[in-house]
């Protein structure tokens, strides 16, 4: 049986048709059901085993690492001379973060603490926590500036008290007992007689409050309603603003806890997210795009205005009373003292605090903070938070432990929490969000030419079979042509023929007058033998 390629041709065609339709569809429905499963799988619910679980315990080892400004010159400070500082580590310590006290709440809210601990990593640091450095007494010389504005006599009987427990204007101790907490007769004294006047009440150390505590108590949104909202927070420790600062505006409790981010953010989208220990919301801004390990991702980076004073940045009036552009003065959140938050060496400060220390260098790649995140689910893959604890010191009369300490920021420590996602969580993160959107693009173009070069294939051999089916009509239609008028040519010389005989005939007559003038001779001589043979059988009987 023979295949009518006109019609199989028109049958790809169609096919074909149908593939890109089918392409077509796959490219407006494709993003739709992988944002469809980004919101399933960002949506804070315990149904969700795996993104749960990684939101509760997270699995990312984040660590601490610490650097100390070790003093050089302590005795050459107190006459009045420029401080000169050199950086001491990193003391690095692995973080463990784990949420507990989960209770989720009818108004798609979920509250919970995250306590936190600390192990110090040998391995990953540049000394041991027995290694001694030299930093200024915080409470010597901040309870100096704190009391400055008593009267005399009172700033005197501290003086004396601080001579009774022997605490001198700088600190030589190990870094385990700087971070962590050290015995101090004085500590003990002011917990005893002047309850709350410091933030702990065991040991004294810069990180003692930090290590096996938690964050405060959070309310933040699922996401179940309203997927922009998702662990933003609702309030802290049941608060939804503050009442640190002077200004609504810098009260304000924005962003999330500072974990994860809403999804599907663009270049215009900024961070922001509230940090206890800074006792503030602060927002990073996008800064460029990335690739990490074949995943792209958003930069966000600290605005230059993020510790600007109000002069130089009129919202940030509010976080005053201010000193120098790119100083936070936190007093106000931490029992008054004198301890202002900045970046790392001043970076993107006034220049002018670079003249008032020596051994300070800022570098944007060493002491800037950013945070590299997947901006399709809001998932941050590389963070390196980078802050510096600086103590304003100065001299203060009747206090004759500050001697003639020149009016000075002093730093004292930085440090940068830091972590990123790798191993399987990567492999996992890298297949679901990239692999796979991959496939699914690369097959809905894929789908696509194959329809189309279907359809041009088809269309050419349907072309190819209609134009050989128009040449075989115009033969047959030759040949049938051919025939007939061969069939007329042989019927008109068979008529010639008889034509000829006719004209012979009726010229003269001979022809058909002979012949029956023998059949009749012949026929009578045959009846003379007939009766002549009988007769002589008659006889001879």
């Amino acid at each position: 049986m023979a295949v009518n390629k006109s019609k199989v041709a028109v049958g790809f065609i169609v096919a074909g048709v149908l593939t890109v339709v089918f392409g077509t569809v796959l490219s407006f429905v494709g993003p739709l059901i992988i944002d469809d499963q980004i919101v399933k799988n960002t949506v804070i619910d315990p149904k969700n085993e795996m993104s749960y679980t990684m939101w509760k315990d997270i699995p990312v080892p984040f660590f601490m690492s610490v650097y100390f400004f070790n003093v050089l010159n302590p005795q050459e400070i107190l006459k009045g001379e420029k401080p000169m500082v050199e950086q001491r580590g990193p003391y690095v310590y692995r973080k463990r973060c784990q949420k507990d006290n989960i209770t989720f709440h009818p108004n798609n809210t979920v509250s919970y603490r995250e306590y936190r601990q600390y192990y110090f990593e040998p391995s990953m640091s540049a000394g041991s926590e027995s290694d001694v450095v030299t930093i200024p007494n915080m409470l010597v010389l901040g309870a100096a500036v704190m009391m400055e504005n008593l009267p005399y006599a009172v700033r005197l009987m501290i003086s004396a008290t601080f001579k009774t427990f022997k605490e001198g204007p700088f600190l030589t101790k190990t870094v385990g007992e700087l971070m962590w907490g050290y015995d101090s007769g004085l500590v003990d004294f002011l917990n005893k007689y002047l309850p709350g006047m410091l933030p702990s009440t065991g040991k004294f150390g810069l990180f003692a409050e930090f290590n096996n505590s938690n964050t405060g108590l959070f309310t933040i949104f699922t996401g179940q309603d309203d997927i922009r909202k998702v662990h933003r927070v609702d309030s802290w420790n049941g608060l939804t603003e503050l009442s640190y600062w002077r200004t609504p505006q810098c009260n304000m409790i924005n962003g999330t806890a500072g974990q994860m981010w809403p999804p599907f953010m663009t270049k215009e989208t900024t961070l922001p997210f509230y940090s206890p220990d800074a006792c503030r919301s602060m927002e990073l801004v996008y800064q460029r795009p990335g690739v990490m390990k074949g995943i792209p991702l958003y930069r966000y980076v600290a605005p230059k205005t993020l510790f600007a004073n109000g002069t130089d940045y009129a919202p940030n009036e509010g976080f005053c009373p201010c000193r120098q552009s790119g100083l936070l003065n936190v007093s106000s959140c931490r029992h008054n003292s004198p301890v202002f938050i900045s970046h790392p060496h001043f970076y993107n400060a006034d220049p002018v605090l670079l003249d008032y220390v020596q051994g300070l260098s800022p570098n944007e790649d060493k002491h800037g903070l950013f945070i590299d995140i997947h901006p399709q689910t809001g998932v941050p893959l590389n963070v390196s938070i980078r802050l510096q604890l600086n103590l304003y010191m100065k001299r203060v009369s009747g206090i004759t432990e500050t001697g003639k300490i020149s009016e000075v920021v002093m730093p004292m420590i930085w440090f940068e929490e830091s972590g990123y996602i790798d191993g399987p969580i990567l492999t996992t993160f890298h297949t679901n969000l990239v692999v796979l959107p991959a496939v699914m693009e690369y097959m809905q173009y894929g789908f696509i030419a194959l329809g189309l070069a279907t359809i041009l294939i088809a269309a050419l051999v349907h072309h190819r079979a209609k134009k050989a089916h128009r040449k075989a009509t115009v033969i047959f239609t030759e040949d049938k042509n051919l025939g007939a008028s061969r069939k007329e040519s042989i019927k008109g010389s068979h008529g010639h023929e008889i034509q000829e005989k006719s004209i012979l005939n009726n010229s003269g007559g001979f022809t058909h007058t002979g012949a029956d003038t023998c059949l009749n001779i012949f026929t009578a001589f045959l009846h003379l033998c007939l009766r002549f043979g009988d007769e002589h059988r008659n006889f001879f009987a």
